[in-house]
């Protein structure tokens, strides 16, 4: 079956967005001491908003407008701002440089996103709605 192509613009636009503010951040971060914090802010920064943003959207039952702005700004946006290949070989690059670090920055990777995304979960849930509908309104 075919996605409908304006699903998958959507989430192309939306990657373009996240790609370019995840290299304005890497280059803007660029690591002191061999330490990728560009690559560990955006990582951390996107597991928070994608937990915010799922958090939101699935209090309610999914409608065409929630699901187009979870492929826009989570599949496109926070999927092309997040970036696992490039924490992988940083953690790589760093076991082979400097191991101690490598195991720190991998872990304090995985558990800091882990803990951040269960928190924007809890928050995204917390969260008002911004315009209930008839189908969006709490009985």
């Amino acid at each position: 079956m075919r996605p409908p192509l304006r699903l998958v613009l959507l989430v192309f636009a939306g990657g373009v967005i996240g790609t370019a503010a995840r290299e304005a951040v890497v280059l803007t971060a660029a690591g002191e001491g061999g330490i990728p914090w560009g690559v560990l802010t955006v990582n951390l920064v996107g597991s928070l908003a994608l937990g915010l943003l799922i958090g939101a959207l699935g209090r309610r039952e999914e409608t065409p407008r929630r699901r187009e702005m979870r492929l826009f700004v989570g599949t496109g946006a926070i999927g092309g701002f997040t970036t696992y290949s490039a924490l992988a070989t940083d953690t790589a690059l760093l076991l082979q440089s400097e191991p101690g670090v490598g195991v720190l920055y991998a872990v304090g990777s995985v558990a800091g996103g882990l803990v951040l995304a269960a928190i924007g979960l809890v928050l995204g849930r917390r969260l008002p709605p911004r315009h209930p509908t008839t189908t969006d309104a709490a009985p």
